[in-house]
């Protein structure tokens, strides 16, 4: 954090030079001048807020916190009713069909039984057909052909019957 004399020295740098205006970013603060506005603002990890009249600059410079939120992208979440979540049962490469040119297990809107194959998972050169476990509907498929898929992650989600 720059004290009151680092921030004065600033200004005068700035004020003799062309620059218009200047930004620095350290741990934790943003300190940003502009000529035009003739302000300083600061952005410390605790708000403060001050007048500073320096010898160099007649006129008062008010340095006050500027909270940068970043903005928030709008999700519409979409609620999909299931009662279960089949899971990855090990680390590997998920593959939604038996080879490249087959069509996949499953699609969202397939029926499963509880020994359906939903898809494969290959780990250490061994490929293991996960089944679906339970009987009913797939409503959503989490990951896609060729993700590599983790211990425990949802991989499906069913609506049972």
């Amino acid at each position: 954090m720059l004290n009151m004399d680092e921030i004065r020295e600033i200004i005068k740098l700035i004020d003799q030079s062309s620059i218009d205006e200047f930004t620095y970013e350290t741990s934790g603060a943003t300190i940003s001048m502009k000529k035009n506005e003739n302000t300083v603002s600061q952005t410390p990890e605790k708000e403060v807020h001050k007048k500073v009249q320096s010898a160099d600059t007649p006129s008062l410079v008010d340095i006050k916190p500027e909270i940068q939120e970043e903005p928030k992208e709008e999700q519409t979440e979409i609620k999909i009713d299931y009662d279960y979540e089949i899971v990855s049962p090990m680390v590997g490469t998920l593959y939604s069909a038996p080879s490249p040119e087959r069509e996949a297990y499953v699609t969202v809107g397939s029926k499963v039984e509880k020994d359906s194959i939903v898809c494969i998972v290959e780990a250490m050169k061994l490929f293991n057909e996960i089944e679906a476990e339970v009987k009913g509907e797939i409503v959503e498929i989490l990951v896609e052909d060729g993700e590599l898929v983790e211990y425990g992650q949802p991989l499906f989600r069913v609506k049972t019957k």
